[in-house]
Formats: C-alpha cells, sequence, structure tokens
C-alpha cells in the first residue's frame, strides 16, 4: 500500500484545514485508517482513527470535538477535517494504515504516508 497526503499548510488559530489521504497498490477498505502528528523535538503522536468495518472512530482527547476524520471506500481515501485550529496543533500529519483493529501506537501500522505540514499561527 502506497500512501499520499495532502492539503497541509499554514492557518490562522481558529481556521480550519482538511487533510487527504490517497492510498494505492490495494483497497484499504478493511483497514484501521489513521492519521498521527509529529510535533517538533517530539516523537509521533495518535490523533484519530477509523475502523475498517463498522466505521467506529477514536480520537486523542485534545481534538475530539474539533476534528473528524472520515473515509471514502470508492475513492481508496480518507480525510481528517480539523477546525477550530489552535497553534499546538502545529505538526508533520502522517497518514497510515492498520491491517489490525483501531491501533492507537505508531508501531501498530504497517503502512505510512510522507507526511504533510500543518503550521498554525496564534
Amino acid at each position: 500500500v502506497q500512501l499520499q497526503a495532502s492539503g497541509g499548510g499554514l492557518v490562522q488559530a481558529g481556521g480550519s484545514l482538511r487533510l487527504s489521504c490517497a492510498a494505492s497498490g490495494r483497497a484499504v477498505r478493511q483497514y484501521t485508517l489513521g492519521w498521527f502528528r509529529q510535533r517538533s523535538g517530539k516523537e509521533r503522536e495518535f490523533v484519530a482513527n477509523i475502523a475498517g468495518v463498522g466505521g467506529t472512530s477514536l480520537y486523542e482527547d485534545s481534538v475530539k470535538g474539533r476534528f473528524t476524520i472520515s473515509r471514502d471506500n470508492h475513492m481508496n481515501t480518507f480525510s481528517l477535517q480539523m477546525n477550530n485550529l489552535k497553534p499546538e496543533d502545529t505538526a508533520v500529519y502522517y497518514c497510515a494504515v492498520d491491517e489490525g483493529w483501531l491501533g492507537q501506537r505508531a508501531d501498530d501500522y504497517e503502512y505510512w504516508g510522507q507526511g504533510t505540514k500543518v503550521t498554525v499561527s496564534s
């Protein structure tokens, strides 16, 4: 599976961005799809994921109510809608695929995109 992330950029605090991830090489509809981020000097951290069956989604506490993960199995893509962005959301965001179930650790994910940078100014 190859993943291509896009949609990052510079936005003011309170603004919105939509990140997208396009998968190729294999259909990912049965897999858990996730987003992680890595802030400067920090380890990669879980942001959100969505299950391949049933659509259950999980979010890191600081993004609950602001971020929404979704998937389009027909297009083999998934997205992260980010609203009410805060300066602490500034990071490189990575999309990833987990062949297991709703993993929240980076080690759970077998496939990774290249990352897209999000900068939120105050």
